[in-house]
């Protein structure tokens, strides 16, 4: 999961020092249980967050699934241990047609949604929003090698659901994620709300590889009355699920609680040793110099096309800045 020194070992009976009680907001803190054989990440996301949700005034319920996806993209995009990128993309028949977080690494962020409002309801679960389609994981390590995805049907499940659909098919790695999303409201003169969101991904990595042995995944086609194949699942395991499957959603996003409070909180009495946390900051990689390249690899004619009133409009989906260029600069020819 990480090979960076340990930052520090908290244990129940004889800390290194105490948990600090400073929440860190907008970043990424990896831990192991050694005495369970486990492995993580933290992820606690604030103003960063918030930035990119409010620069689009998303609906909540889009606003919130799209947090979930930016929550599951820093769980799985901060374990590269190289500068490339990880990309979470959506594409379904549900009111959210379309999601994309792009993490470029080691920090950068930036998401978008695309959506239907007229289907949308305001308490729809993250299922409903998505619908039926597909979810694709790309690690993209630069020009010269190769691209790696991964996909996961979607059918009618959140993204939770496909994240351990994901595991336990291509990865085979026992693994449980949490994410929780939701809006704070700070008062007083100016108040408003302001989005938060948590994330916590744990996977058992025993030593020995028979430990982690999962159950053959169906066939599809097997006879009927077939007995399905079983695994009797590690002790550690079995543990490890059981705390995580306590944490509750505020605590995930609560702005007053710090992450290593929270790591305490579920494994203090096995010990759980934290790394030095990982910084997150929405950052879109569009410009001036980028969008006017484009515009130049196009057709001539779609480039004619796009001229109106006498300009050539561009608006980045990611972050919502306008570019603006004379037909001459986008590389219209006259007529």
């Amino acid at each position: 999961m990480t090979s960076e020194s340990p930052d520090t070992k908290i244990t129940f009976t004889s800390p290194i020092r105490a948990p600090s009680a400073v929440p860190v907001d907008d970043s990424v803190i990896p831990f192991e249980v050694d005495a369970l054989d486990l492995r993580g990440r933290l992820t606690r996301m604030g103003p960063a967050l918030d930035e990119i949700l409010t620069k689009h005034d998303y609906p909540a319920p889009v606003g919130k699934l799209l947090g979930e996806a930016i929550v599951l993209t820093t769980l799985l995009g901060s374990s590269l241990k190289f500068e490339g990128r990880f990309i979470l993309q959506t594409q379904t028949d549900g009111p959210v047609s379309f999601l994309i977080v792009d993490f470029q690494a080691p920090d950068r962020l930036r998401a978008y949604a695309r959506y239907d409002k007229r289907r949308l309801t305001m308490h729809a679960d993250s299922g409903s929003l998505l619908g039926k389609g597909h979810l694709a994981m790309t690690i993209d390590q630069g020009p010269d090698m190769s691209r790696y995805q991964g996909l996961v049907a979607l059918d009618g499940g959140g993204l939770e659901a496909a994240a351990h659909e994901y595991f336990l098919r291509s990865e085979q790695i026992p693994t449980r994620v949490r994410i929780a999303v939701g809006e704070e409201w700070r008062g007083g003169e100016g108040g408003k709300h302001r989005w938060r969101a948590g994330g916590l991904l744990m996977q058992f990595l025993p030593k020995a590889p028979e430990r982690a042995r999962q159950a053959d995944l169906h066939p599809g086609d097997a006879p009927e009355g077939t007995v399905p194949h079983t695994v009797a699942e590690d002790d550690a395991w079995v543990e490890g699920q059981s705390l995580i499957s306590t944490v509750e959603d505020l605590e995930l996003i609560d702005p007053d609680l710090s992450g290593e409070r929270l790591l305490y909180r579920l494994f203090h009495e096995r010990g759980v040793r934290v790394f030095k946390p990982l910084p997150l900051h929405a950052q879109c990689s569009c410009s001036r110099e980028a969008v006017s390249s484009m515009l130049k690899s196009f057709d001539p004619k779609d480039r004619a096309e796009m001229v109106k009133d006498g300009k050539v409009v561009v608006t980045c989906e990611f972050c919502s800045s306008v570019y603006e260029f004379t037909p001459q600069e986008a590389g219209v020819e006259e007529v």
